[in-house]
């Protein structure tokens, strides 16, 4: 099972972001992952999110072309029709 854990990498020492490991995990040796988020990247990911999110709700068509949106999600999501069901 994997375990997720926030910290921040200080040179060669961590500073647990959130509740830190279980003792029975820092009480021994365990293998782990360590991805580095780029906060610059980070921001600018949240910035075009937050300007698309204020288009939707500005209402400006952002979704006009859909002329039928329970087509569109059947495409979207390559649906197969369910027996006893009608299309």
């Amino acid at each position: 099972m994997i375990h997720i854990y926030s910290a921040i990498l200080h040179g060669d020492r961590l500073e647990w972001t959130d509740a830190p490991p279980t003792p029975e995990v820092r009480g021994r040796s365990v293998r782990v992952k360590i991805e580095v988020e780029d906060e610059v990247e980070r921001a600018e990911r949240g910035r075009r999110m937050a300007d698309a999110l204020r288009k939707l709700a500005a209402g400006d068509g952002a979704l006009a072309e859909i002329e039928d949106p329970v087509a569109w999600e059947r495409e979207i999501r390559q649906e197969r029709p369910l027996p006893g069901r009608e299309q």
